[in-house]
């Protein structure tokens, strides 16, 4: 693992795009895997973290106690499961609409904190990928965030396409970054963009990536025959 995070600290360090970011955060995407590997990743230096099942990431926080790593909702959120995340959360990537905001922003009015949030956009044509699909919805979402009290919407969040074609990985990326460029434009003030995962990250951070979710490249294959709770202690 250790080699594994070297090589991705290299690459990031050289690469060259008038886009790259000045500070890159690595989130490790930790699902279906095991204390024991964050654990190791931890030790390595990693302090920002990435689950998405709301149950898994109860779970773990419970046997990983370290203060300062900070958790981060990636997967698509569900309103009744949004009381088990906001506690925990230090940013969600995935609001796709007003309704998920309203349950975030009610849940972080209980729990006393401002709730850092990423809306998700899709810029791909796949059925399977989430997402807000275009700009006027995406503004209006952010218009409303700005009437509530107890959510902060700082960035943009998408996912590439599922094909080995650059081009249309890079393209996806672009678009993102455009999008927020556009809506900074107007006056909206987003700093984020989470996008590139561990096959495309290198192409992300050329297009303007401040966040990158890396997990496979760093834990390894999952093994999906296995629930999470069975790799829990692995």
């Amino acid at each position: 693992m250790e080699e594994k995070l070297q090589h991705i600290t290299s690459l990031i360090r050289n690469i060259k795009s008038e886009k790259k970011q000045e500070n890159i955060t690595i989130v490790a995407v930790s699902k279906n895997v095991g204390i024991n590997k964050i654990k190791e990743a931890y030790s390595l230096g990693i302090r920002n973290f990435g689950e998405s099942r709301a149950q898994e990431l109860v779970e773990k926080i419970k046997l990983i106690d370290y203060k300062d790593i900070n958790w981060h909702f990636i997967g698509t959120l569900q309103k009744n499961k949004v009381k088990y995340v906001v506690p925990i959360a230090y940013l969600i990537h995935s609001v796709d609409s007003i309704e998920l905001l309203e349950e975030i922003n009610k849940q972080a009015n209980k729990n006393n904190k401002i709730q850092n949030c990423l809306i998700e956009f899709k810029t791909s044509y796949e059925d399977s990928k989430a997402g807000i699909e275009n700009f006027d919805e995406l503004k209006t979402i952010l218009n409303y965030a700005q009437e509530l009290s107890n959510v902060k919407i700082i960035g943009l969040m998408t996912i590439s396409p599922l094909t080995e074609d650059v081009d249309v990985i890079r393209q996806s990326f672009r678009k993102l970054y455009d999008i927020k460029a556009e809506l900074n434009n107007l006056g909206y003030a987003l700093t984020e963009l989470s996008m590139g995962m561990s096959g495309d990250y290198g192409i992300a951070i050329e297009e303007g990536s401040t966040i990158v979710r890396i997990g496979t490249y760093i834990f390894g294959e999952r093994d999906y025959t296995k629930s999470w709770r069975e790799t829990l202690y692995e």
